[in-house]
């Protein structure tokens, strides 16, 4: 057994008395492989504390992928994922917070968090895992499907355009984007470790297949390296975002700038200074 599973895995999962709920070739056990990887690379070196990680996640099959593991996390309401990990930053600012969610949980009913939580520059790291549909909820149009696709909802094909999760975010001032598939593991476990060391907001897309719904329906191919045959097909690395006939790939934007936890803790103890007649 892959040592990694006796390590990060909860007793139950590690021991094979519990299972995931992921579909066969789903990319959600793909990516918390990616994760785990990430993770003790960065221990290894030295450079990530994991005793400080706290993990939310919303609903949806993205929000299953971290539950396996043995760290503290947060199931929070659809969409509102966003909203629970900046409590979390503010109340513990020393804390590691990384959110997984899925394009539908994000960018529809989760959207105006995503817009403000880059606004302020939360430090939270976003994990967005993109199979171009809503797939727990039995395959229905997403803001990031593509025009003209079949759905359960669209059955004569998509009329709107996708939603470019990337491109928004940078042109929100996000301080770390970065898009991969998931058919490239190199790169998606790189993104991960930085993104885990990034202060400031940070979002690594994964677009991922969805063999059941995504695979069947959007793509027409319902074998999961087929998927990831066409993910490479229709990618090609950018360093500008954009969500069209050709999604690039990439890393869009690093660097840094005072986070929004950092503000309020500083306007905290300036406060009470003033009120201890300090200043």
């Amino acid at each position: 057994m892959n040592p990694l599973i006796q390590r990060y895995l909860r007793g139950e999962y590690a021991q094979g008395k519990r299972r995931t709920i992921f579909c066969p070739g789903c990319g959600n056990g793909i990516i918390l492989g990616y994760f785990v990887r990430a993770i003790d690379e960065l221990k290894r070196e030295g450079k990530f504390d994991d005793s400080r990680l706290y993990i939310v996640t919303g609903i949806g099959c993205s929000g299953n992928t971290p539950i396996p593991l043995k760290y503290n996390i947060v199931r929070a309401l659809h969409g509102r994922a966003l909203s629970v990990a900046t409590g979390i930053k503010l109340v513990r600012p020393d804390a590691e917070v990384v959110v997984f969610a899925g394009d539908g949980d994000l960018l529809s009913i989760g959207g105006n968090h995503f817009i403000h939580t880059i606004r302020r520059n939360v430090g939270v790291k976003v994990i967005l895992i993109n199979n171009m549909l809503y797939g727990m909820t039995g395959g229905q149009v997403a803001p990031t499907t593509p025009i003209n696709a079949i759905t359960h909802t669209t059955p004569y094909g998509n009329p709107e355009p996708p939603l470019d999760a990337c491109k928004l975010a940078v042109s929100l001032g996000a301080t770390y984007v970065a898009r991969w598939t998931v058919a490239l593991a190199r790169q998606c476990i790189q993104s991960i470790k930085e993104l885990l060391l990034h202060k400031g907001f940070g979002l690594l897309e994964c677009l991922s297949q969805c063999p059941v719904y995504q695979g069947r329906y959007v793509i027409g191919v319902d074998r999961p390296s087929k998927i990831m045959d066409y993910y490479l097909r229709i990618t090609e690395i950018s360093s500008e975002p954009r969500y069209g006939e050709k999604i690039t790939i990439g890393k869009f934007a690093d660097y840094e700038k005072p986070t929004y936890e950092e503000i309020v803790w500083s306007m905290i103890s300036k406060v009470g200074r003033v009120m201890h007649g300090e200043g």
